[in-house]
C-alpha cells in the first residue's frame, strides 16, 4: 500500500510560509525589501494592532504591470535571477521569489500599483493564496500593499503571537535595520495612526541620531578602512556608553543587515580592557565586498551570511576599531610625562642646599640583654595577631562557632560534624530575589522620592520594554514618566541608590530582552534583575553583625541552597572529608 502523498498546493505554501513569515515583523521585512528593490525614494509603513490587523507598505518605486501583479504570488517567481550562477552575484535585497507567495498563503492581501509610464494602475485582492479580484484602478506611481489579518487561516500560528508590545518591538527593529542601511530614502512608521518615526533623507550619522536620539551625536566615533578585501565605514560608540543590553549592534554587508557572532566578537575584542566583561559596545558598521566572495543564500530570512575569508575580515574589523579608538584618544596610553619631584637643576647644583638625612638611634638598646629583647618580640608578635583583619571581630579563645569571612567572598560556619561554606553574593541574591518576588506579588514595594527627577535616555526598543514592564516596575517602587526617548524617574525602590539606578534598569531590560522568546513569569524576571544588580559584591568585607544577618535571612528563604541563576550557595564539608586533605 502506498503511503507517500503529494501535498495540496495551499498546504505546501502554508508550510513554506512558516519558514519565511514567522510573525508580523517577518512580513514587514520582506515588504520593505521589495520596495527597496523597486528603486523607491520614499517608504511609508503603516501598522495597526501590532501588525495583527494591518501591515501596509506604500512606496514610490517603479510599480508593476497587470501581468507582474499576478505573477508575484507564484512561488519562486522572481525578476532577480535566471540561473544558479546568479546567486553569487546578487546585489538586490530579495531574489528567492518566496516573499509574496508566503505572505498571501497566510493573510488577506491587497495590492494597488502603477507603472510610471501608465495612466492607470492595477488592483488585486488575494486571500489565502487565491486571487479573488483583479481590475484597473486609479492610483499614484509606485505600489501600496496591504496585508490584513495575518495567520487568519492558521489559528494555531496566530495564537502563538506574543503581546502587542512584543510584536511591535520586533516590527520596529526590522524598520530600524532597513532605515539604517538606507539613509538615502525617506522613511515613516505609523502605529495605530500615531507617527513613531519621520526620517528624512540624510547621511549615515544623521540617520543613527534620528533613530537613537540626539545624545548619540556625542558618543559616535567614526571608523573607516579600505582594503583589497573589504571597504569598511561607520561608527562605534565610546566605551562609557557600552551597555549590558544588546540592541545597538548593527552589521550591514552591501546594504543588507546580517547577524554574525564571529565578527561581533572582533568588535568586543577591539574594546578589550576598555569596557567591563558582559558589556556590549554599540556599533553601526557598513561592509562593502565583492558579491562573489560571499554567500547569502544559506537561510530563508537572509540574515545569515558566509564569507570566503572570515579570518581576514575579523582582523581588519578589530584593527580598524582599535586604531579609531587610539586616534580619538579613547584607548588608554602610556604616560611618559616627567615627574617634577625628580628634576634637578644641574646648572645651579653648586648653589643648592641639600639637607642631611637624620637617623634615629635607640640609645637604650642592649644586644646582650636577652630578657628585655624577648619581651619586645612578644609584644610585637601580639600586635601582629591583633592587627590581622581576619580576626577583627572574632575572639577565637571564647567561641569557635562564630561565623567568619574568608577572601571577602565566603562565609564559614562551624557545625557539629564539619563546616558549612556559603557564597556571600549568591546568598544575598537569593534573599533579594525572594524579597522582590513577594513585593511584586503583593504590590507593596516601598519608594523613596528623589530630590530632583533623574532622566535616563532610552532608545525606542528600550522604551517599548519599559512599557511592557510598567505595572511590575511601579509595584517595586519605581515612579516615572515616559517621553519620546527618555524615562524620567521621580521615585525608586527604597533599597536602590541613585548612583546605580541606570545600571539597575539596564539589568532589568537586559533580562526582559533575553527572555522575550522564553515565557518566564514577568515577576521572576524583574526580581532576578534587581537581585543581580543590588547583591553585595564578591569583594565586600562584612562585619560580624552583617554575616549573622545574611545567614539568618538565608535560612528564612523558601529555597536557601540555590541562587536565582541556578548556582549552588552552600557547600557542606564533613570532618571525614576534611581528613582526606591531611
Amino acid at each position: 500500500m502506498d503511503i507517500i502523498k503529494i501535498l495540496p498546493k495551499h498546504v505546501s505554501n502554508q508550510i513554506a510560509a512558516g519558514e519565511v513569515i514567522q510573525r508580523p515583523a517577518s512580513a514587514v521585512k520582506e515588504m520593505l525589501e521589495n520596495s527597496l528593490d523597486a528603486g523607491c525614494t520614499e517608504i511609508k509603513l503603516i501598522i495597526k494592532n501590532a501588525g495583527k490587523k494591518l501591515i501596509q507598505v506604500v512606496d514610490n518605486g517603479c510599480g508593476m504591470s497587470k501581468s507582474d501583479v499576478k505573477k508575484c504570488f507564484i512561488r519562486h517567481a522572481t525578476s532577480k535571477i535566471e540561473n544558479a550562477q546568479d546567486l553569487f552575484n546578487i546585489t538586490t535585497m530579495g531574489f528567492r521569489g518566496e516573499a509574496m507567495s508566503s505572505i498571501a498563503a497566510i493573510a488577506q492581501v491587497e495590492i494597488n500599483t502603477k507603472l510610471t509610464n501608465q495612466e492607470t494602475g492595477t488592483y488585486l485582492r488575494n486571500e489565502g493564496g487565491k486571487i479573488y479580484e483583479l481590475k484597473e484602478s486609479s492610483t499614484t506611481n509606485g505600489t501600496s500593499i496591504k496585508v490584513k489579518n495575518i495567520f487568519y487561516n492558521v489559528p494555531a500560528r496566530r495564537n502563538f503571537l506574543k503581546s502587542e508590545n512584543v510584536e511591535m518591538r520586533h516590527i520596529t527593529e526590522e524598520f530600524t535595520k532597513i532605515a539604517l542601511a538606507n539613509p538615502n530614502i525617506k522613511m515613516q512608521l505609523f502605529h495605530d495612526s500615531k507617527e513613531l518615526f519621520h526620517l528624512p533623507i540624510s547621511n549615515f550619522k544623521k540617520r543613527i541620531i534620528n533613530l537613537f536620539g540626539n545624545k548619540k551625536n556625542e558618543s559616535l566615533v567614526p571608523v573607516s578602512e579600505e582594503t583589497s578585501i573589504i571597504e569598511l565605514s561607520g561608527f562605534i560608540g565610546k566605551p562609557e556608553t557600552a551597555k549590558k543590553t544588546r540592541g545597538e549592534q548593527y552589521f550591514f554587508v552591501n546594504g543588507r543587515y546580517i547577524k554574525h557572532h564571529y565578527l561581533q566578537h572582533a568588535v568586543v575584542k577591539a574594546f578589550e580592557d576598555l569596557i567591563p566583561s558582559k558589556y556590549y559596545p554599540s556599533h553601526f558598521i557598513n561592509l562593502k565586498i565583492n558579491p562573489k566572495l560571499i554567500d547569502i543564500n544559506i537561510h530563508p530570512t537572509k540574515h545569515e551570511i558566509k564569507f570566503e575569508d572570515e579570518k581576514a575580515i575579523y582582523a581588519i574589523i578589530r584593527a580598524t576599531i582599535k586604531r579609531s579608538l587610539g586616534i580619538f584618544n579613547i584607548a588608554p596610553s602610556l604616560d611618559f610625562s616627567k615627574e617634577n619631584a625628580f628634576e634637578l637643576d644641574f646648572k645651579n647644583i653648586e648653589n643648592t642646599n641639600f639637607k642631611q638625612p637624620t637617623i634615629k638611634i635607640d640609645k637604650n638598646y642592649n644586644p646582650f640583654d636577652h630578657k628585655k629583647n624577648n619581651d619586645q618580640n612578644k609584644t610585637q608578635n601580639k600586635l601582629d595577631v591583633n592587627t590581622n583583619p581576619l580576626f577583627d571581630d572574632i575572639n577565637l579563645s571564647e567561641n569557635l562557632n562564630v561565623p567568619f569571612q574568608i577572601g571577602n567572598q565566603f562565609i564559614v560556619i562551624a557545625i557539629k560534624d564539619g563546616i558549612k561554606i556559603i557564597h556571600q553574593r549568591r546568598a544575598h541574591k537569593r534573599i533579594l530575589f525572594e524579597y522582590y518576588t513577594n513585593s511584586l506579588k503583593h504590590k507593596n514595594g516601598k519608594s523613596q522620592k528623589l530630590l530632583f527627577p533623574k532622566s535616563i535616555e532610552l532608545n525606542l526598543k528600550e522604551i517599548s520594554l519599559v512599557e511592557n514592564l510598567k505595572k511590575e516596575l511601579k509595584s517595586l517602587g519605581f515612579i516615572f514618566k515616559l517621553k519620546k526617548q527618555n524615562m524620567e524617574i521621580s521615585a525608586m525602590p527604597a533599597e536602590c541608590r541613585e548612583d546605580n539606578i541606570q545600571e539597575i534598569l539596564e539589568e532589568i531590560l537586559h533580562q526582559a530582552q533575553n527572555d522575550i522568546e522564553i515565557e518566564i513569569n514577568q515577576t521572576q524576571k524583574i526580581a532576578k534583575s534587581l537581585a543581580n544588580s543590588l547583591a553585595i559584591s564578591n569583594s565586600k568585607q562584612l562585619k560580624i553583625e552583617e554575616i549573622n544577618s545574611l545567614y539568618n535571612e538565608l535560612l528564612k528563604c523558601k529555597v536557601s541552597n540555590i541562587c536565582p541563576s541556578g548556582k549552588s550557595i552552600i557547600k557542606n564539608f564533613k570532618i571525614e572529608d576534611l581528613k582526606k586533605y591531611f
